[in-house]
């Protein structure tokens, strides 16, 4: 069986929405959906899932403990990632959860395709899961533009495990991403951890763990990766970033120069800028209407009425504001 899934907690409980919803109206509202739990904080979301027949919380504990081992594991063979979380405030293992988007290799679903919780699908996605039929990763996206986010590109060996053509055509974004259950043995993931501790962990970048994470899963395992962003004629081809700011809409659906998006990825944006919006807070940002039709499509009159001038998502704190953080006080 075929799926879609995310990863959420009560902190995307907006965004989710809106995801599913918009899996609703583009695909149908019988489409599977498994959403991964990030953390414990999950009541808000649970209450949602359980409305919806065909959506369901992940609840198989041996398969998250599996994952959040390895990922311990993975990250505690890296010299220097807990460093550097503790320098951007992080205690313990930075986004730990994050990873949990890799319990889709354990099921539900025979093949899956995984979409964050800060996205909108915005067409049909048959064209994906028919390629898993050659390939074993599914990618649409741009990452492979900017390798820094993936990879730690100054590392001496990164081109000795990785020739650099490779680097140009595998790299993804972990956001929105299709594969297969079963794809990652216990076998697998031990020699996985063997090449880290045997050197690779320089390879990877701490401030993006789940992503740099899976990539170099996929990769090392020599996993065959099919990025459409590479493949389609340049005429066809679309962006799927909030960042690309010339995107047109028509009936709650974005074009790029003609050509229909896949999915819109408000990546960047923080989960606090949706929940502030959905709160009655007027911040603007790119397809912030979009976004709040798919929130509210099945509780329109529920839908904020923001009144007042537009406050940018990123305008600068005012001076009060920069002062109390100064102190310590916001």
């Amino acid at each position: 069986m075929d799926g879609i899934c995310t990863l959420a907690s009560d902190q995307v409980y907006d965004q989710l929405v809106a995801l599913l919803n918009s899996i609703e109206a583009i695909i149908g509202p019988e489409t599977p959906v498994c959403v991964y739990p990030y953390n414990e904080d999950t009541s808000k979301i649970a209450a949602e899932i359980a409305r919806r027949p065909h959506v369901q919380l992940y609840d198989n504990i041996e398969s998250m403990e599996r994952w959040d081992r390895f990922a311990k594991m993975a990250w505690d063979t890296h010299p220097t990632a807990k460093q550097r979380w503790l320098q951007a405030g992080s205690a313990t293992y930075h986004r730990f959860g994050t990873h949990r988007r890799y319990c889709a290799f354990d099921g539900p679903f025979d093949r899956f395709l995984y979409m964050d919780a800060d996205t909108l699908l915005m067409a049909p996605v048959d064209f994906i899961f028919a390629q898993l039929n050659e390939s074993d990763c599914v990618v649409y996206d741009f990452q492979y533009k900017d390798p820094t986010h993936v990879y730690h590109v100054n590392s001496a060996q990164l081109n000795e495990v990785f020739a650099p053509p490779r680097i140009k055509a595998e790299i993804f974004c972990s956001g929105f991403y299709a594969s297969k259950k079963d794809l990652f043995s216990e076998e697998q993931r031990n020699w996985l951890i063997s090449t880290l501790k045997d050197g690779d962990a320089d390879l990877l970048y701490p401030m993006a763990p789940d992503q740099t994470l899976i990539n170099y899963m996929m990769m090392r395992s020599n996993f065959s990766v099919y990025n459409f962003a590479l493949h389609l004629p340049s005429n066809q081809k679309t962006g799927c970033c909030v960042t690309s700011v010339n995107f047109q809409e028509t009936d709650y659906i974005l074009y790029d120069k003609g050509n229909r998006l896949t999915y819109i990825h408000y990546i960047g944006l923080s989960s606090k800028l949706f929940a502030k919006l959905c709160e009655g807070e007027n911040i603007n940002f790119p397809y912030r209407d979009l976004f709040l039709h798919y929130r509210y499509l099945h509780q329109p009159e529920k839908r904020p009425e923001l009144t007042g001038k537009p406050i940018a998502y990123n305008q600068p704190p005012n001076l009060k504001t920069q002062i109390l953080r100064k102190l310590g006080i916001n």
